[in-house]
């Protein structure tokens, strides 16, 4: 083998190599396949919404009428996970709770108080620890009629003092709500989190199709109804609206 080239590799030279460039090996970095480089987006988006979806927020769709006028039926709402994690909820938040009843379901409502305060409803009047309760404006809607104590708790209500650790809530649809009144108190531990803004709103349709077998057909006939409705069934002013 050649002197010279054995002082190359080590760096050295002598008189006779001197002048001789030494050579260096440059590494060309491999580009990634352009199929590598979309699937490292999906998988790292789909990881971000999973870690999102656990434990920052949720996306719930309103399926009753028992919060108008503050959400509709068919209103689609984010929800903040972590809104009491390090916190508790005052009074005007409207949570997402499981039921207390049965807690595999989940219910949606407007916290009117908490621990230590005393509520009492007298003729559709909230009053919070014998003051008048602050209600935001436009929020809720009444039945005008008046049903008397010996009949309902619906307009007449206490007064009843909030336990440790438990809210009492309402509907803002005050009259067509069960709430409170009827199942008494939330736990604490049994709120998921806050809601945030409606970020879709479809107006429901009772014409509109239903998944039955076979299923295929189904998906067929609800993309149509979608594709051939959603300008009509948007409610395109709810998009956004802060809650």
């Amino acid at each position: 083998m050649d002197r010279d080239f054995l002082l190359e590799q080590l760096g050295q030279t002598d008189s006779k190599s001197s002048n001789r460039p030494v050579r260096k090996k440059v590494k060309v970095k491999k580009q990634k396949p352009l199929w590598r480089e979309y699937v490292e987006v999906v998988v790292i988006s789909l990881a971000a919404a999973i870690f999102l979806r656990l434990l920052v927020v949720s996306a719930y769709r309103v399926d009753s009428s028992s919060m108008e006028q503050s959400l509709y039926e068919g209103d689609y709402i984010f929800v903040n996970k972590l809104a009491y994690k390090f916190g508790t909820p005052t009074n005007g938040d409207i949570i997402v709770f499981d039921y207390p009843l049965d807690p595999k379901k989940e219910y949606i409502k407007r916290v009117i108080a908490g621990p230590g305060q005393t509520v009492e409803i007298i003729d559709k009047v909230i009053y919070i620890d014998n003051m008048l309760a602050e209600i935001v404006p436009n929020a809720v809607n009444y039945d005008p009629k008046i049903m008397p104590a010996q009949l309902s708790m619906r307009d007449n209500f206490g007064p009843i003092t909030v336990p440790p650790d438990q809210y009492f809530v309402l509907g803002d649809n005050r009259d067509f709500s069960q709430d409170s009144r009827d199942w008494g108190f939330v736990p604490e531990n049994n709120i998921r989190g806050k809601a945030l803004f409606v970020y879709w709103s479809w107006e429901p349709d009772g014409s509109s199709p239903n998944w039955s077998f076979p299923y295929i057909h189904s998906v067929f006939q609800m993309g149509f109804y979608f594709l051939t409705n959603f300008p009509s069934k948007t409610r395109w002013d709810r998009l956004f609206t802060a809650l």
